[in-house]
């Protein structure tokens, strides 16, 4: 390599190295250009945001509303039963006279599951999840159609908070596994046609407690 063209290329990483030296650090992002407000309230933001992804939101009063709807959308829609392994729902869903099953023989043949959540994510619509549930990971992508009963106050406004929330309530001893439900499953790698369902859920639905 000529020297003439060394040394250009030497002073072309000296006046490089100097720019960044030079670089004004105190620069910060603009946040308000990140994140958008939580309009017009976290409860409403989250219900239009899930609506949004093609996701559902039944509000309801309190518990007994809930369970009053759930049993609804489950006679109008003729399902046999509903699969669900979480002990607590179990119990609210004999309590309101809703078939229900949690035993393996039923668990190929299920048209729709149940579980619980961590925390809803009001600016995404989201459904944070984690393996410490008693429904086990498969429940998340098994059910053709998945319902999701959750109480306002899992309701966070950012992901950052419910990642925050998360720490603070398992601390060192987190989940294997974290992760967040964001609508019905979808792809658009077939012709570029958004399809539903292809990885998981066709449907995803909250009943959402106010109370």
């Amino acid at each position: 390599m000529p020297s003439n063209s060394r040394q250009d290329i030497l002073k072309s990483i000296a006046a490089a190295e100097k720019g960044r030296l030079t670089f004004d650090m105190t620069s910060t992002l603009d946040t308000d250009a990140i994140y958008k407000p939580i309009l017009p309230d976290i409860l409403t933001c989250f219900k239009n945001e899930l609506e949004t992804i093609s996701g559902q939101c039944v509000l309801c009063d309190n518990k007994t509303d809930l369970y009053a709807k759930l049993k609804k959308f489950v006679l109008q829609q003729n399902f046999p039963y509903v699969f669900c392994r979480d002990n607590y729902i179990i119990k609210q869903l004999e309590i309101h006279n809703i078939s229900c099953s949690n035993t393996e023989f039923n668990f190929e043949e299920m048209q729709v599951g149940i579980t619980g959540c961590e925390l809803l994510v009001a600016r995404t619509g989201s459904v944070l999840v984690s393996s410490a549930s008693t429904s086990g990971r498969q429940m998340i992508v098994f059910p053709p159609i998945h319902i999701v009963i959750a109480h306002v106050s899992q309701l966070v406004e950012y992901l950052e908070d419910a990642y925050l929330a998360i720490q603070k309530k398992y601390g060192d001893d987190l989940p294997s596994t974290i992760s967040t439900i964001t609508g019905p499953s979808r792809t658009a790698d077939i012709e570029k046609t958004l399809v539903l369902g292809a990885h998981g859920p066709k449907e995803f639905i909250v009943f959402l407690s106010k109370i």
